[in-house]
C-alpha cells in the first residue's frame, strides 16, 4: 500500500514552506513517527514525520524549494519488507530507543563550536567568554595582553585582538580574490525583513534613553551564584533581573504594554515577554508567558529553555507569538548603544547593551562603576513622552535597587527561590 505524506499547516496564517532538509532517502527504511524532512516557513522550522512504516518510494522536491501547504512530499510502501538491518535496529520493546543518541548528540556537537580545544596556559588569567572567544579564532591566549584586574584578559581584549589581526573563526580561511555570491533569501529572512520595513513605516517610533549602574546587581549575583546554580542547576544572569524588572514597570505603566488593534487599544494585565535570540537563520523572538508571575530561578530555566530549541531550530509558531513586550540584548555582540525597532504589534522594546566600567559621580565625588546603557523605542501613537520616560526611569530604578524587586522578611531568598 501507498501512503502519501502530506505538508501540514504549521500556522493559520501559513501557506507555503521551504524544503530545508531531507532527513531519510529514496529507498531507506523509515519508522512510524520518524522524520522524513524538515520544513521552513516564514515564522518557524518544523519536522514532518512519518504517519506509518515502511520503504520510502519517493521524495518530491529539492532543497529550497517552496511549496504549497498541503502538497505531496514523500510516498511510503507500507507492505515492503523490513531490511534485515532495520529489524536489528527497532526492537519491538522500544522501537525508539535506537534514535536517542543521535537526537541528543547532534545538537551538542552543533552548539559548543570548540571553545575548550585550545588549552590555556596555567599561568595567563582569562575570563570564560574571553577564552571562548579566542579558542573560536584560534588565537593563543598568551599572544593577547590583558586590561582586567592583574592582567586579566577580558571580552573587549579578545574582541579587539580579533579585530586587530583579522583573523576568521578557526577552521576557515580569508577570501582573497573579488569573488561575489548569491544565496536565496530565507522565508524567515523574508519575513523578518517586511516587518521591520512595516514596523518603520506604520508606526510612529521614537527611542529615549538611560544609563543605569549594575554594581548593585552584580553584587547581587557575586553572592547567590554559587547556591542559585546548586539548587537549580542554572546560572543567575542579567536576563531574570531585566525581566522581572520590566514586568514591574509594565504594570506601573500599562500603555507601554498595550497594543493598537483597528481603532481600538489593548491593554494586557498580564506580561507575556519576548526575548530577542539569534538563530541560526535569522532573529527569533521566542516568548515568556506570565513573566510576571515567575521567580528569577524560572524565568532563566525558561530564558535557557527558549534559547536552546531556538539554536536548534526548534521553536514552534506558538512560543514566538502572542508577545507584549520585547527586551532585545545586543550587549553580547559589543553593542555599547542602539534604537532597537518596535517588534508589531506590541508598542515598546528595551534595549539592553555591553557594561562597561565608567567614571560617574556619587555624592560629590567621581568613583567607577559599570554602567550599561538602556534604550526604549516606543510608539508615539500610544505611548506618550512622559510614560516612555517614567517607565525607562521606573526599570533604572529597580535595577539599581534590586531589594525593590524582591519581598518577604529575607527577600532575596523568596525571589531567588532559595
Amino acid at each position: 500500500m501507498a501512503l502519501e505524506i502530506k505538508v501540514p499547516a504549521p500556522g493559520e496564517s501559513v501557506s507555503e514552506v521551504t524544503i530545508a532538509n531531507w532527513l531519510k532517502k529514496e529507498g531507506e527504511w523509515v519508522e512510524m513517527d520518524q522524520p522524513i524532512a524538515e520544513f521552513e516557513s516564514d515564522k518557524a522550522t518544523f519536522e514532518v514525520n512519518a504517519e506509518k512504516a515502511g520503504v520510502i518510494e519517493k521524495l518530491i522536491g529539492n532543497v529550497g524549494d517552496t511549496i504549497p501547504v498541503g502538497s505531496v512530499i514523500a510516498v511510503i510502501n507500507t507492505e515492503a519488507a523490513r531490511p534485515a538491518e532495520a529489524k536489528a535496529a527497532a526492537p519491538k520493546a522500544a522501537p525508539e530507543q535506537p534514535k536517542a543518541p543521535a537526537a541528543v548528540e547532534k545538537p551538542k556537537t552543533e552548539a559548543k563550536p570548540a571553545p575548550a580545544a585550545a588549552p590555556v596556559a596555567s599561568n595567563v588569567l582569562i575570563s570564560p567568554v574571553a577564552a571562548q572567544l579566542l579558542a573560536e579564532y584560534g588565537i593563543a591566549p598568551e599572544s593577547v595582553s590583558g586590561t582586567g584586574s592583574n592582567g586579566k584578559i577580558t571580552k573587549l581584549d579578545a574582541l579587539e585582538a580579533i579585530v586587530k589581526l583579522g583573523v576568521n573563526k578557526a577552521g576557515t580561511t580569508k577570501a582573497t580574490g573579488r569573488n561575489a555570491r548569491r544565496e536565496k533569501m530565507s522565508n524567515l529572512r523574508k519575513t523578518l525583513s517586511k516587518r521591520l520595513v512595516a514596523a518603520k513605516n506604520e508606526t510612529a517610533m521614537l527611542t529615549t534613553f538611560n544609563e543605569v549602574n549594575m554594581k548593585p546587581i552584580m553584587d547581587l549575583r557575586a553572592k547567590y551564584k554559587k547556591n542559585f546554580e546548586e539548587k537549580f542547576g542554572i546560572g543567575l544572569g542579567f536576563m531574570s533581573f531585566f525581566t522581572r524588572a520590566v514586568c514591574i514597570a509594565l504594570q506601573d505603566w500599562p500603555a507601554v504594554n498595550a497594543s493598537i488593534d483597528g481603532e481600538e487599544i489593548v491593554y494586557h494585565d498580564y506580561c507575556d515577554i519576548s526575548i530577542a535570540v539569534s538563530a541560526p537563520k535569522g532573529l527569533v523572538v521566542p516568548v515568556i508567558r506570565s513573566a510576571q508571575n515567575l521567580r528569577l530561578a524560572e524565568i532563566e530555566t525558561e530564558v535557557k529553555r527558549l534559547a536552546t530549541k531556538a539554536r536548534d531550530n526548534k521553536l514552534s509558531i506558538e512560543e514566538m507569538t502572542g508577545g507584549t513586550f520585547t527586551i532585545t540584548n545586543g550587549g553580547v555582540f559589543g553593542s555599547m548603544m542602539s534604537t532597537p525597532i518596535i517588534n508589531p504589534p506590541q508598542s515598546g522594546i528595551l534595549g539592553m547593551h555591553n557594561i562597561v566600567e565608567r567614571p560617574v559621580v556619587e555624592n560629590g565625588q567621581i568613583v567607577i562603576r559599570p554602567m550599561m546603557y538602556l534604550a526604549l523605542s516606543y510608539d508615539h501613537r500610544i505611548i506618550d513622552g512622559r510614560e516612555s520616560v517614567s517607565f525607562l526611569v521606573r526599570v533604572k530604578t529597580l535595577l539599581e535597587n534590586p531589594e525593590m524587586l524582591l519581598d518577604g522578611k529575607r527577600p532575596e531568598e523568596n525571589v531567588l527561590g532559595l
